[in-house]
């Protein structure tokens, strides 16, 4: 699956891999039960709900996308430790050749894993990757059923918030 990215993003939102159906229809977050697109809306990183196939539109707002691992599963549950903790290497060389304001890892599990902070919470992370800030949300996943609509939206929306003051 693409990244969606360029240098100097405002927030590189990051998978923590495509599903099967977002790589058949070439799209990130294409499954209808996935709620990052109505979060980021309702969020207020977008005027209005974008489509999957509309995933390109996020750049001019200074936003994208990548993921932790690149290869699909049907669900990312599938992944083991070792693959997660494999893909934080070069989305770390990623970001650092990127230099997005803020990474946004979506899915606090996976940020435990990935980089080796088993204590991680949701929010602000107190480390860096070079100038980059770190921000842990949510997986919007419709299978993740611990956070609503409503959740998601209030905690994007303090990601937006705090990229949007630089």
């Amino acid at each position: 699956m693409p990244d969606i990215i360029a240098p100097g993003l405002r927030v590189l939102f990051c998978g923590i891999n495509p599903s099967l159906y977002s790589v058949v229809m070439g799209h990130h977050f294409a499954r209808p039960g996935n709620r990052f697109w109505p979060t980021l809306h309702a969020a207020g990183f977008t005027p209005r709900q974008l489509r999957p196939d509309e995933q390109a539109q996020l750049l001019e707002r200074g936003l994208g996308i990548t993921n932790v691992v690149d290869h699909a599963t049907a669900t990312a549950d599938q992944l083991d430790a070792a693959e997660l903790r494999d893909g934080g290497k070069p989305l770390e060389k990623k970001v650092r050749r990127y230099q997005p304001r803020f990474l946004a890892v979506l899915g606090v599990g996976a940020y435990r894993t990935a980089f080796a902070r088993p204590k991680a919470e949701l929010g602000l992370q107190p480390e860096t990757m070079g100038d980059t800030r770190l921000w842990v949300l949510p997986n919007p996943s419709g299978l993740n059923a611990h956070y609503q609509l409503a959740d998601l939206a209030r905690l994007f929306g303090e990601l937006r918030r705090t990229a949007d003051l630089g």
